[in-house]
């Protein structure tokens, strides 16, 4: 094999977010841009002479061109052999697993998550580490900073490998395993769920769902393991073909974009569960006939519900959260005195939590959840443990729901999105929230008191690393709650989150819509963070 040394450029823009690099597909289609980039992660990581990677994506468009590329420089910088998806597709929950059932160096997963996609539309390219997680900081820093410098990747040519057929290939002496994307991944679900159960249920009608893979990753995933394992009619899953465009659509799993799905959840017809998924695969959101489930209370809802599971029978050792989380599984930890961490938003600061066994459970308020059978969320597992708690508990999503908001509460929860906002903008909004930060404890807007506020830091419990500028945070003596913070998976501006909570005792209280209990919150956080004032906009572009 012939390795050949490209001279190229360094890009500045090359840092990846929380959950990798994620860029215009034109952004990464200029010359060098994607090369550059792979080179960073190799030429940052160590002793993987021989070894073996595993790569595979969501399918969007660039996602073959990208798996041609990346395989010519995976075999010229000295990688042993790559385990690839069949058509180059993976899930990210199915790419950790694969990683960790393999004892894989790493792997690399395309995706921009639940970005749209197309030509004109959105790229993304992330690094997980050998525990099958999200590269951690030190990591990614590192690939940032090799990316400022880099003057040139190694590459070699030979032709194009056949990603469509099952099976080994070769060239030279590098090994090149093409394999089904979903078998492992339905057998390690048919290992934490009780299939004979769901199936079961299912037939007898007890059952109905519809699940919609919006144009993404999980339809063939969601085919083999609900139609083909469990049995439902094939007409449960909609939009279940992948498409490089995702049809058009934005594949991100809320009432906003999954309309298809909410339509047919507050019908009169609807069936007894709805579920989606997003590009990638790792996100979900749950519906029931006529009910919504925040994410926050479907983490809260596992938390408490686990040893129905049969891969959770024995217990728990711990449950974490991300800071913007509502406090719903907090709740759910004090009373069964199980550990709670609240982490930064990110789901490799679980990784360490959870290889540490410190906790079984986790999840974050934008729709992921997950447990210790990978090292990433998983939405096609969060849709069968909720199945599986509907087939134990013989009660309607909703009964679950308002049996949970009786025993625990019901923390009142939302999050406002204000996307593609000017960068400029944003950070001086951010910077103005934190000039507020010490003249806000004890001022008293109404009935709400502010107890405290700061701007999150985050200290890892088992490496002891820091995490600063995780948010800003503004808490309440009523024990309400807001959040302020800049995403990093958007590729246009910035997206403003602002995350709003407020906790409810009284169960005569619990049905009330989330924006009316919520809009004294939703007034006092635009005045604090000034964002009408300052883009001129009169409402968030998602609210969830």
């Amino acid at each position: 094999m012939q390795i050949e040394t490209i001279t190229t450029q360094a890009y500045s823009d090359q840092n990846p977010g929380t959950s990798g690099l994620r860029k215009k597909v034109k952004v990464f289609q200029q010359a060098g841009y994607l090369e550059n980039f792979v080179q960073s992660i190799f030429s940052s990581l160590e002793d993987f002479s021989g070894k073996t990677l595993v790569l595979g994506g969501d399918g969007r468009y660039f996602n073959r061109t990208a798996i041609q590329i990346i395989i010519k420089m995976a075999a010229a910088n000295g990688f042993g052999e790559l385990i690839i998806g069949q058509s180059g597709l993976l899930s990210t929950p199915a790419a950790s697993h694969i990683i960790r059932k393999y004892h894989a160096f790493g792997g690399l997963v395309l995706s921009a998550s639940h970005n749209p996609g197309g030509p004109d539309e959105d790229f993304g390219i992330k690094y997980n580490v050998s525990n099958g997680g999200p590269a951690p900081e030190k990591d990614t820093q590192a690939f940032y900073q090799y990316s400022q410098s880099i003057s040139s990747y190694k590459t070699t040519h030979f032709a194009d490998v056949d990603l469509d057929n099952i099976g080994i290939q070769y060239r030279g002496d590098f090994k090149i395993t093409i394999i089904d994307p979903v078998t492992d991944y339905a057998e390690l679900m048919q290992s934490i769920f009780d299939f004979p159960l769901l199936k079961q249920s299912i037939s007898s009608g007890y059952i109905t769902l519809l699940f919609d893979a919006m144009s993404a990753i999980t339809g063939p995933y969601a085919k083999r393991i609900l139609v083909d394992m469990l049995g439902a009619p094939e007409a449960s899953i909609i939009n279940a073909v992948p498409l490089e465009d995702f049809g058009g659509h934005h594949p991100d799993p809320n009432l906003a974009h999954a309309h298809e799905l909410a339509e047919r959840m507050f019908s009169a017809d609807a069936p007894t569960f709805g579920a989606a998924s997003d590009g990638d695969g790792d996100r979900n959101m749950i519906t029931g006939s006529q009910i919504f489930v925040t994410p926050s209370d479907s983490l809260a809802i596992m938390a408490a519900n686990a040893t129905l599971i049969p891969a959770y029978a024995k217990g728990l050792s711990g449950v974490a959260r991300s800071m913007p989380t509502s406090q719903a599984v907090d709740r759910v930890a004090a009373q069964f005195q199980l550990p709670c961490y609240e982490t930064p938003t990110g789901w490799k600061f679980f990784g360490n939590l959870l290889d540490a066994e410190k906790i079984t459970l986790c999840g974050e308020e934008s729709f992921g959840t997950g447990s210790n059978h990978v090292r990433e969320k998983d939405g096609l597992w969060a849709v069968l443990f909720w199945l599986n708690l509907i087939a134990q508990k013989r009660q309607s999503v909703a009964d679950i729901v308002h049996e949970h908001w009786q025993k625990f509460g019901r923390d009142i929860y939302s999050r406002h999105d204000y996307e593609a906002v000017e960068t400029p903008i944003a950070n001086a909004m951010i910077e103005h929230l934190r000039e507020l930060i010490a003249e806000l404890p004890g001022k008293a807007f109404g009935e709400y008191v502010v107890s405290y506020a700061d701007e999150f830091c985050y200290e890892d419990s088992v490496d002891g690393s820091i995490s600063k500028n995780q948010g800003i945070r503004i808490g309440f003596a009523n024990g309400s709650r807001m959040v302020f913070r800049l995403s990093g998976t958007g590729t246009v501006g910035a997206t403003l989150r602002i995350y709003l909570e407020r906790f409810e005792a009284d169960a005569s209280q619990h049905n009330q819509d989330a924006q009316v209990a919520l809009a004294d919150l939703i007034t006092l956080a635009e005045q604090f963070c000034e964002i009408k004032k300052r883009t001129g906009r009169t409402e968030p572009n998602v609210i969830t």
